[in-house]
Order: structure tokens, then C-alpha cells, then sequence
């Protein structure tokens, strides 16, 4: 599709209604505020694939290389039976054509960067005078892309920190961590581009995830390289069919053939409560337990169903001892392991659990300080994230917004803002040209400065005039995001 058919009906006009000798607008994309408890910092993340996917591949695809009189006529009929007969026209769209680049700077804080709420993440303005009515017609394409990566992209870090607090607290292996938040969301997101964003926004964080395509796109437009480089990774795991399949009576045959037939070594993960969860923890493991410790790598139990805090460790008021001990206990009584340095319970390397049913981070946390509790280290249990976390958002989780502050009319500068009087602060925008200061480890907004004093902050140009001149790298990012 022609990109700049991809905006709002509204936008279309607004060449029109700037004021007359208007020649430059300047916006920026700010994080203005925050739903989630305790979270006051955004990761950047997404601009780099919005400016590859949108303003240098469609663009050329599906605009520059078309041929000018194709792309006119499709511009004009659709705005035409849209809106009727107008005077919008489609000179400017012509000249856009006839240049061959969009004619904009786009200057931006280090993606993987964590970025307090209302201080801009990237700014954007027009180069020509002539195209000054890009920058904000840009904004509903901008905003579609990048909140939902950002979004993502923090909340996978939320429970980063969580999981490495509770791995430092109780466990000799926290590097586990990278593998101990698993990304299921793919089927639950709105879309596929929605779900590969998404994912992508998680492997900042962590290297585990069944969306296989989210690679692809990190080695597209992230310079990742999979043969050189983790960029994800997964396991054989079974689904409820497969149990079902091989039917309720037998179901310790079906675990027996899996563990000793299909995969006789390596990691398996193996859904376990397909019909009843105790009776495969109490009876079907112990006996197997010579099978399972006898294996060269790792049988992950995984509970499916219920309430996911208490089926691992333990419901006090469950209806029998099983229930009250939950699936980590269960599984240390069958196999043991080790206790560590420092002093907590890690279950026996062959065996494991992972439970990817309506995490949050409330639940994850939950689950952490009920296991340490009890004595067990955090890392014995991995937590599957899916689209219940990463899916219940939207743009205003952040309130995001891209917000022109700036234009040029006939030559003079003007300083433009929002304040309504009806807004409770939220909407209420910076004024004029903006700097962004890094000052004791805090990034800090100062608007209102000169052009002299806009280029001496920590935004850098990453794209001028249709060149992209920052090109990150996924382990840079990953690195960024540690800081």
C-alpha cells in the first residue's frame, strides 16, 4: 500500500490549515504517563524498524519506485471518494514523488535506553520548507509502530528485574534468568506484526520465545545474526492433543515413550494436566524416575490450568497434601537436588517445571517470594509471559503521544504548546525547540532552547533526508539495556 495512505483521514488537510508560510514543523514522541504500578521509566525501542520497514522499504517500494501518474491516481481517488470532491489537490504529493526521499531528521535517544515519563524519546522535523507538512502527517503511522514495542519492551524489563532480585536473593545459577521469562504470546496478539514487535520488545530481556519469526525481524532490521549469535531460542514441548492423543489411560506410556523414545536426551517440556496434574506429579514421575535421571538433559513439567501462584507453591487450603505442597515441593520429594550456598533448595538438574498460563507481573513476583519462602530458589520454575501480559495495553498504557512544539512561519520561529484548561497535566506539552540533558545518570528535558543548544544534547540524528545514519545492533541494545 502507498505509506502515506497509512494515516488518519484528518491528517490529509492539515497542509492547508498551517498558517500561510509555514515552512517547518518540528514534533516529538514523549512517554507522558504511566498505568503500571512503580514504573516511571520507558524503554525506547521500535524507531529503528519503523524507519527501515515504513520510510525507506515502503516508501521506496510502494511510492518512489511506482510510476508517478499510478501513484497520483490512487492518491486522488481514494482521498477523493473518501472525502468527497475537495481542494486538497495533489501537487504536494507530486513534488514528494518527483524528489525521492522523505526530507526529514529524525533525532533520537540510544534505543534500549530507559527514558523517564515526559522527557522525549525522538524528535522529527522536515528539511525542505515545502514538505513542512510531513512531520505531523507522520504521526499516526509513527504512533501505530512504535508504542506497542516500547510497551513491550519495558514490561519484559519489569520482570527482569523481579526475576534477577529473587535469582540474586536465592539461587547459585542467576544467569538463568535469561531463560527464565518465555515469551507464548504470539497467538493472543493483534496480529501478526503486533505479535513479532512484541516479541522483539521481550528478547531485550530475555532469549526465550516460541514467536520464531521475531528473529527474522531482529536480523532484518536489527543486524542480529542467528549463526553468530542467541538470539532466541525454545524447546520441544508437547500441547494438549498430543496427551490426548494417547489417550487418559495410558498417559504415563505416552510420558515414558516421550522422555525415553522421542527425546531421549536434551530438554523436553511435557504439558502435564491434561487430566490430572497430582496423580502424573505423585505417581506417573516416581515411576519414572529412574528414566528421567538417567537422561543426558532436563524433564520440564508444565501445569496449564488453575491458579498458577498456588499450583506451584502450594495452596494452604487445598483439599489434600498434594494440593498444599504444589508442583516444586512434589517434584523435590520425587527427584531431591541440591541446597545452596545460599541455603536454598535447587531441584536435581534432570527435572523442571514451567508455567505459562495468566502470569503477571504481580503473579511472577507472588510466585518468587512464596518459593523462597519455602526455601526454593526462584530459578526452579520458568514463567511463560503471553499475550495476557503483553496484549492488555495500549497506547495510553505509556501515553504516548507525538506532539509538534515548534514551527517556522515566513522565516520567524514560534514556540507552540498544548495546556488545556480542562486537563488535569497530562496533556500538557513542552514549548519550542528541545534538548535532552543526561545528568547524574537521569535523563532531563529542557525546552524552549536555541537551534545552537538543540544540537548539543543526547538526541543524535539516527535518519536525515532518506539515509539512516545510526544503524543499532541487538547486542547493542541488550548492552544499553543493562544500564
Amino acid at each position: 500500500m502507498n505509506p502515506l495512505l497509512l494515516t488518519d483521514g484528518y491528517k490529509v488537510d492539515h497542509r492547508r490549515q498551517y498558517p500561510d508560510g509555514t515552512t517547518l514543523v518540528y514534533s516529538n514522541w514523549t512517554p507522558r504517563s504511566s498505568r503500571m504500578d512503580n514504573v516511571d521509566e520507558v524503554v525506547l525501542f521500535g524507531l529503528q524498524y519503523f524507519l527501515k520497514k515504513y520510510i525507506l522499504e515502503d516508501f521506496e517500494n510502494y511510492f518512489f519506485a511506482q510510476p508517478k501518474e499510478k501513484v497520483i491516481a490512487e492518491y486522488s481517488r481514494r482521498i477523493n471518494n473518501y472525502l468527497g470532491e475537495n481542494q486538497i489537490g495533489t501537487k504536494h504529493i507530486e513534488d514528494l514523488h518527483d524528489l525521492g526521499y522523505i526530507p526529514m531528521v529524525i533525532k533520537s535517544l540510544p534505543e534500549g535506553t530507559s527514558v523517564p515519563l515526559k522527557v522525549p524519546m525522538f524528535t522529527m522535523y522536515n528539511t525542505l520548507p515545502e514538505f513542512f507538512w510531513l512531520t505531523n502527517y507522520f504521526e499516526t503511522l509513527v504512533s501505530a509502530v512504535v508504542w506497542l514495542p516500547c510497551t513491550s519492551a519495558t514490561i519484559a524489563k519489569q520482570y527482569r528485574r523481579i526475576l534477577d532480585k529473587f535469582a540474586i536473593e536465592t539461587s547459585s545459577i542467576p544467569e538463568f534468568v535469561d531463560w527464565q521469562g518465555h515469551d507464548f504470546s504470539m497467538r493472543g496478539m493483534a496480529g501478526i506484526e503486533a505479535s513479532l514487535i512484541s516479541a522483539s520488545g521481550h528478547l531485550l530481556s530475555f532469549n526465550g520465545t516460541d514467536t520464531i519469526p521475531a528473529i527474522s525481524l531482529l536480523e532484518k532490521y536489527y543486524n542480529a545474526d542467528s549463526d553468530l549469535e542467541l538470539i532466541a531460542g525454545s524447546v520441544p514441548a508437547t500441547e494438549h492433543s498430543v496427551m490426548s492423543m494417547g489417550t487418559s489411560e495410558n498417559e504415563i506410556e505416552t510420558f515414558r515413550r516421550l522422555i525415553c523414545d522421542v527425546y531421549p536426551k536434551g530438554i523436553v517440556s511435557i504439558v502435564s494436566d491434561t487430566w490430572d496434574l497430582w496423580k502424573v506429579l505423585s505417581d506417573y514421575l516416581p515411576e519414572l524416575k529412574e528414566e528421567v535421571l538417567s537422561r543426558e538433559g532436563k524433564v520440564v513439567i508444565r501445569p496449564d490450568s488453575g491458579d498458577p501462584v498456588d499450583i506451584i507453591c502450594g495452596n494452604p487450603n487445598g483439599k489434600n497434601e498434594k494440593e498444599k505442597k504444589g508442583v516444586i515441593e512434589l517434584l523435590w520429594e520425587t527427584f531431591g537436588g541440591t541446597i545452596n550456598a545460599k541455603g536454598f533448595k535447587e531441584l536435581d538438574s534432570h527435572i523442571g517445571a514451567i508455567y505459562g498460563d495468566s502470569i503477571t507481573i504481580a503473579r511472577a513476583t507472588q510466585i518468587c517470594e512464596r518459593l523462597k519462602e519455602k526455601g526454593f530458589a526462584s530459578t526452579n520454575i520458568v514463567l511463560g509471559i503471553g499475550s495476557y501480559t503483553y496484549q492488555y495495553n495500549t497506547r495510553d498504557t505509556f501515553g504516548f503521544a507525538m506532539k509538534a512544539t515548534y514551527g517556522e512561519v515566513n522565516g520567524e520561529g514560534r514556540a507552540i504548546f498544548k495546556d488545556p484548561i480542562t486537563d488535569d497535566g497530562l496533556k500538557k506539552s513542552a514549548k519550542g525547540l528541545i534538548k535532552v540533558e543526561h545528568e547524574n545518570g537521569v535523563y532531563r528535558l529542557i525546552d524552549q532552547v536555541t537551534w545552537e543548544q538543540e544540537g548539543q544534547g543526547e538526541l543524535r540524528e539516527v535518519f536525515r533526508d532518506g539515509k539512516l545514519l545510526i544503524d543499532w545492533t541487538l547486542a547493542e541494545i541488550r548492552q544499553q539495556m543493562k544500564k
